[in-house]
């Protein structure tokens, strides 16, 4: 029985936090490990990186695997929702230096790491309280940070194992470097922007005086010049090939060669190899064994490699080589150019291609094997599973895993001063700094000296993250990890695939020759009302905390399941999170009356209720509703869960079901109690069944209705612990659908002929002839009589089963009606 009707008005930001703190307090999503009879069911949670700020990217990819999370804990699974922070690497430590006016070599490096660890706990307690409001069912007790020893400990002793394994090496080999964060950064940390540069047409001669115009974007990178080369097929130069090529503003020359890598369209056809303009650079290099000269450091600037040059930054070095090769009659002609080019993810700083000493991963060796994974992973959306494939076979180098910071897991190696021997820290040493401590060894099993020194590289912040699927589990201090391994979900954005998804698979396959996860849920990117990316840059971007503080979260979160196909592109739209407040509103004003008529309602699991054909047809839809929802949330697509219950829930039965029965509920007397009692439960089934299926969407809302109607008779401390709707096949009544529909569509016409006429919904009709077209239409209109007379306010009703003249009744052409009033 519902004690108690809810109050007329609400306020939405109350309601949520007012659920937030009682869902914690009462321990609702804490994983048991103690529970051993419910399946489990692990979400691979990705840790974001603390930047402060939750924005809508972030509030698309959480609601997406929360709505998982809810989904999967109401179908009985003991679900594993952890929450860690990715608190290492370079962006951290640009943010600290743009804060307070340093690089990071200005202080030592203690003191600087504790800067960013200050930054990093402020930032996650920004972060931590968005996703809180956002109403993640997330259990906190799980909750991480890379940056803390044991973290470290977890990372350090991967790196140990697939150092013993033979996928860890040290090698010297070109790399990508930003200048301006002083570190080798991965492929998958490199991005790509159009931007217009300056082709330089600049002359080459040959031995015998004949020029050789070569055209190219960076003349800065004459001095590193290793050899000229030209198309094998390009008939233009056949003749030149083999020959000598004085270098300009060098005493070098080089030989003329052929490559078919050369693009013969592009410039002159002729193109000069340096060491290193580009990757196409580093292959000729490779191919032909051709020598390296450095003339770029790490900072960005010219080396003693580049003569006279040197000293200068990139963009001085291009512009005094330029001013040269125009006083030497040299440069021929600049123009204009668009070109793609690469930067560094977190600066947008164009990259450097330096040949360096550095730690990597054999990752391309593993390449057939993530095919062979990814194909049996499922993905939502499926296609997504080719960008893995794709970008696994694009790779030409292994994945270079050392960084030149101070923010981050030091590398857990030292090397003999003496005779050179690398050091390996064994992992009952872990977590360990080499930085600041010693090897655990008297001396080098090498040489038998007792002096050593550490590594001062650290790991790339990917090679914290991509354990993740392995930590959650347990490893390696669990002996039942592998009861959460792999991950039944990893969630992730379609623009870090090549990051998160492919090093997670590496890297465990690498270490454990399993995949890390069994599906991969993909979302898109948020768009700006100009149909681009939202960022702060383009002026197109909305703060989440703007939003929640207008409309909240639950009406947020409907923006979100709502919004489109998963893994597509989701545009921000103010209207569309109004349209999600608005079906609250509708929401709360129908449970208000629902608990108004259920206040005398005692439910009867027993009691043979006499149904009428409304509720049979309602109860029915309830239950086709229940499976296509069902469906929809387990195959990911919450666009299609959202639009079938709203539809169902404003239409169907708030326009439809609750007009046509409140007559029938306010008027006992002429109906009969038994009928009144029948739509009370009906009320009571359908309202109950519309509030668990919107529970994993909108579930600060849903409990509060729940709590307010349901929970004493029901039982459970949330209905997030209620257990999910399952298809009552007694229900399913194709008949009574067929006849609910159509005394409805009558209903509905008579009611849209009074709007159309401004006519109240309450005005009389003396008169109503329904021509029905045949004797079994008119018998099923029949049926409904009673509703058709109270909902419409009809003193008379006639139906003829013989068609006739009058306005139609949509969408059964041959059913018309004619209204006296």
């Amino acid at each position: 029985m519902v004690k108690q009707s809810l109050p007329k008005g609400f306020k939405i930001l109350e309601i949520e936090g007012k659920w937030q703190k009682r869902w914690e307090e009462m321990g609702v999503y804490r994983f048991s490990w103690d529970d051993k009879t419910r399946p489990t069911f692990s979400i691979d949670t990705p840790p974001p990186y603390p930047s402060g700020e939750f924005h809508m990217g972030l509030v698309l990819n959480w609601t997406y695997f929360d709505m998982v999370a809810r989904y999967k804990r109401m179908r009985g699974y003991n679900v594993y929702f952890p929450q860690g922070w990715d608190c290492h690497g370079l962006p951290t430590e640009v943010q600290v230096e743009r804060l307070h006016g340093i690089k990071k070599t200005d202080l030592p490096p203690d003191e600087f790491r504790k800067l960013c660890e200050e930054l990093v706990g402020k930032n996650i307690g920004v972060m931590k309280k968005a996703i809180t409001n956002l109403g993640c069912s997330i259990d906190w007790t799980t909750e991480y940070k890379t940056m803390d020893p044991d973290y470290w400990r977890r990372t350090q002793l991967s790196f140990v194992l697939l150092y013993k394994k033979g996928f860890i090496y040290r090698g010297t080999h070109p790399v990508n470097w930003c200048p301006r964060c002083e570190t080798a950064i991965a492929d998958a940390e490199v991005e790509y922007e159009t931007r217009t540069a300056q082709l330089h047409y600049i002359g080459f001669r040959l031995e015998d005086g004949v020029f050789l115009t070569i055209a190219t974007t960076r003349p800065e990178l004459i001095p590193a010049c290793v050899t000229v080369a030209v198309n094998p097929h390009d008939e233009r130069y056949k003749q030149y090939v083999g020959k000598k090529i004085h270098v300009p503003t060098t005493n070098r020359t080089v030989e003329v060669i052929t490559d078919d890598l050369v693009d013969p369209e592009f410039g002159t056809g002729v193109v000069m190899i340096c060491t290193y303009g580009d990757k196409a650079d580093v292959k000729s290099v490779a191919k032909h064994d051709l020598p390296v000269i450095t003339c770029v450091d790490e900072k960005g600037e010219m080396t003693q490699n580049a003569g006279k040059y040197a000293g200068m930054t990139t963009e001085e070095a291009k512009k005094a080589i330029s001013e040269d090769l125009k006083n030497e009659g040299l440069l021929k002609k600049i123009e204009p150019i668009s070109q793609e080019v690469s930067v560094c993810w977190r600066c947008h700083t164009p990259i450097e291609v330096l040949e360096r000493e550095q730690w990597f991963m054999k990752t391309r060796t593993l390449t057939n094997q993530i095919e062979k994974n990814a194909l049996e992973i499922k993905w939502y959306p499926d296609y997504m599973k080719y960008r893995l494939i794709d970008w696994a076979k694009s790779l030409d180098w292994d994945w270079v895993i050392s960084r030149q910071r101070v923010f981050a897991t030091p590398i857990p190696i030292w090397y003999c001063k003496k005779c050179n021997e690398t050091v390996l820290a064994e992992p009952n040493w872990l977590p360990i700094d080499p930085r600041i401590e010693s090897p655990r060894i008297e001396k080098c099993s090498k040489c038998g000296s007792k002096e050593f020194k550490p590594e001062r590289d650290v790991l790339d912040t990917w090679f914290d993250s991509s354990i993740t699927c392995a930590v959650h589990a347990g490893w390696p201090d669990r002996e039942d990890w592998r009861r959460l391994f792999p991950a039944d979900v990893h969630p992730s954005g379609v623009d870090i695939i090549r990051t998160w998804a492919y090093y997670l698979m590496v890297r465990h396959l690498a270490l454990f020759n399993e995949k890390p996860y069994k599906s991969c849920l993909i979302n898109g990117m948020v768009l700006g009302t100009d149909g681009r990316s939202m960022h702060k840059s383009f002026g197109n971007y909305v703060a989440s905390q703007e939003v929640f503080s207008k409309y909240g979260a639950d009406a947020t979160r409907q923006w979100v399941a709502g919004g489109g196909a998963t893994g597509s592109d989701i545009p921000f739209r103010w209207p569309d999170v109004e349209y999600g407040w608005r079906f609250l509103i509708k929401l709360w004003n129908a449970a208000r009356f629902v608990s108004k008529q259920l206040k005398d309602f005692a439910l009867n699991e027993n009691a043979e209720y006499i149904l009428q054909p409304l509720d049979k047809w309602i109860l029915s839809k309830a239950e086709k509703l229940t499976k296509r929802v069902t469906d929809a949330l387990e195959g990911c697509q919450f666009n299609i869960a959202m639009e079938e219950i709203r539809n169902f829930t404003w239409h169907v039965f708030c326009d439809c079901y609750i007009e046509a029965a409140k007559d029938r509920l306010y008027k006992p007397d002429f109906y009969g109690e038994e009928k009144r009692k029948a739509a009370q439960y009906t009320l009571y089934t359908v309202w109950y069944r519309v509030l668990q299926l919107l529970a994993p969407i909108t579930p600060h809302m849903t409990d509060e209705i729940y709590q307010m109607m349901y929970a004493e008779e029901k039982g459970y401390r949330s209905i997030h612990l209620s257990a999910w709707p399952t298809l009552d096949e007694k229900r399913l009544d194709e008949e009574a659908e067929k006849h609910g529909d159509l005394i409805m569509a009558v209903i509905t016409e008579v009611r849209r002929e009074k709007a159309e006429k401004r006519m109240p919904l309450n005005t009389q009709i003396k008169k109503l002839t329904i021509y029905a077209g045949g004797k079994d239409t008119a018998e099923i209109i029949m049926e409904g009589r009673r509703d058709i007379s109270g909902t419409c306010k009809v003193a008379d009703i006639e139906f003829v089963p013989e068609e006739g003249e009058g306005r139609e009744i949509k969408p059964y052409s041959n059913i018309r009606f004619f209204a006296e009033y």
